[in-house]
């Protein structure tokens, strides 16, 4: 099986002169869970090369046994150094897609016409499609054949309101993820702040949070296995 995983280009945290980009735990445990079972990762980004990395998703709290594995993991460092352009990608070339979170996504894969792109690919070929905390954003302008939102009437989650005002970024980000996906017709649910929850609509699987991030691979694994 091989895996496509999206990366955010955006380093940006919106006007405050401070940096973003993706999350390390949600890259770095779906990363392997992926990588134990055997299937084949490539990863990618809108700009290629070097995807940045939010600098408080590397703080000490927010170690786990994965983000301790990967700093230890040349191999994976250079991978990660070295993503695809997006707009080189072949979706037919992948039997799922899958994006790690962090705040980056909600300003450039968001509108990325490529990225869309391959969401509406791997939709309409009923391939798995995976997303966390923040990257359930990037559905935002992602629509069906019929031009509507392709979360319209399904079952999501992604990072909650209430997260985002317990880390303070509620008036930073361009849009609240809970309060787009409701916009945009989505039934949204989710659990207790910080504690992974993960909901599976078809092919279409979220995740709320950092802790979320191996369930939501894990359930990835399991469709395709």
């Amino acid at each position: 099986m091989h895996v496509l995983m999206i990366l955010t280009s955006h380093d940006k945290l919106g006007d405050t002169g401070l940096k973003t980009g993706f999350w390390l735990e949600e890259f770095a445990s779906p990363f392997y869970c992926f990588k134990d079972q055997g299937f084949e990762v490539t990863l990618a980004s809108p700009a290629g090369g070097q995807p940045p990395l939010d600098p408080s998703s590397e703080q000490a709290d927010f170690q786990t046994t994965a983000t301790e594995r990967f700093n230890q993991d040349p191999k994976a460092k250079q991978q990660l150094a070295t993503t695809l352009v997006l707009a080189d990608i072949n979706p037919n070339d992948y039997d799922a897609i899958f994006y790690p979170g962090g705040h980056g996504p909600l300003w450039d894969l968001t509108n990325d016409a490529d990225s869309i792109a391959l969401i509406q690919a791997f939709h309409q070929a009923n391939k798995p499609v995976g997303l966390v905390c923040h990257a359930p954003g990037v559905l935002k302008n992602v629509n069906n054949a019929d031009g509507t939102p392709l979360v319209a009437g399904k079952q999501v989650t992604g990072f909650s309101n209430s997260e985002e005002a317990a880390v303070q970024l509620t008036d930073i980000v361009p849009f609240l993820v809970e309060d787009m996906l409701q916009q945009n017709g989505a039934h949204f649910s989710k659990g207790e702040d910080w504690s992974s929850y993960l909901v599976v609509d078809g092919k279409l699987i979220t995740g709320q949070n950092p802790a979320s991030s191996a369930a939501v691979a894990n359930e990835l694994i399991k469709q395709l296995s």
